[in-house]
């Protein structure tokens, strides 16, 4: 297992377009292992690369119904459906607010041997997708968020002892008190 410290909002890697992945070897396979045991150490269902500090597009996922990872993702909005409901992020910590998400996306990309890899998903894993994809794109989820929510997620961000202490990496939290996944990091 290797845990590996979590980029935090301020991290200039957060905000970064990730890399193509173009070589399919060791340390790739080493990437989705780190990614996977940093997600489940911090309680999250999605982690992407660029939040510990690997500027390649992968993300992992684990919602309970399904879990794998996805190398140079791409997903298409299928229908006009939307969904709203709670999304935080590992990568800051200590907020949660509603996102308008697609309801369904059809994933496609490769997995870490090159493989390709496609799938159709709804509900929470739609929402993972989208959210960890915008991770690859340098894009946070309150970027998503109405004006007076954005502005509140901010006045929250400048108020955290993290951000005021100026951290921008987090060493792991470990699991979450209830031992169980919490959606997109531990809410507000």
């Amino acid at each position: 297992m290797t845990i590996q410290p979590v980029r935090l909002f301020g991290d200039p890697i957060l905000r970064a377009r990730a890399a193509e992945v173009t070589d399919f070897d060791r340390e790739l396979r080493q990437l989705v292992e780190d990614l996977t045991d940093t997600m489940y150490d911090d309680g999250g269902v999605g982690m992407a690369a660029p939040q510990i500090g690997v500027g390649l597009r992968v993300f992992v996922y684990d919602t309970g119904d399904a879990q794998g990872h996805v190398v140079n993702p791409v997903y298409t909005v299928d229908g006009e459906e939307e969904q709203v409901g709670p999304e935080g992020c590992l990568s800051i910590p200590g907020l949660r607010y509603d996102v308008r998400r697609a309801l369904r996306v059809r994933v496609s990309g490769v997995d870490m041997h090159g493989k390709p890899v496609a799938f159709d998903a709804t509900e929470l894993l739609s929402r993972c997708v989208q959210h960890e994809n915008d991770h690859l794109d340098g894009v946070l989820f309150i970027d998503r968020l109405d004006p007076a929510d954005r502005k509140e997620a901010m006045r929250g961000i400048r108020e955290s002892d993290w951000f005021t202490a100026g951290i921008t990496v987090r060493a792991s939290r470990g699991s979450s008190d209830t031992g169980k996944p919490n959606p997109f990091g531990r809410g507000r």
